[in-house]
């Protein structure tokens, strides 16, 4: 079992940056790829970047050159770092763990953090 606690959204003006920050408490986050999402009202829920356990990252369209995701494992924490933050990138942001195993997999969601850009 894992729990993901996502910190640092808010409301920040065209061309700005955040920085969120996902703690995670219950089991070894090494060995978890991390994610983070984001989510729109009446949208679907869609990518914006993963880093795996060994650290490979890949990110959205969207967001590549403008976003960076990071992890401190000795901190069970992946950050992710969001410049030159743009209207259309309003929405919840939501930290995701997972790994798969055998025939299963585990994935944990956080409760998410609004982030809000305005024009």
């Amino acid at each position: 079992q894992v729990q993901l606690v996502e910190s640092g959204g808010g409301l920040v003006q065209s061309g700005g940056s955040l920085r969120l920050s996902c703690a995670a408490s219950g089991s070894i986050f090494s060995i978890y790829d991390m994610a983070w999402y984001r989510q729109s009202p009446g949208k679907q829920r869609n990518l914006v970047a993963h880093i795996t356990s060994g650290g490979s990252t890949n990110y959205a369209d969207s967001v590549k050159g403008r976003f960076t995701i990071s992890r401190d494992n000795a901190k069970n924490t992946v950050y992710l770092q969001m410049n030159r933050l743009k209207p259309e990138d309003t929405a919840v942001y939501l930290c995701n763990a997972f790994k798969t195993y055998g025939s299963g997999a585990w994935n944990y969601w956080g409760q998410g953090t609004q982030v809000t850009v305005s024009s």
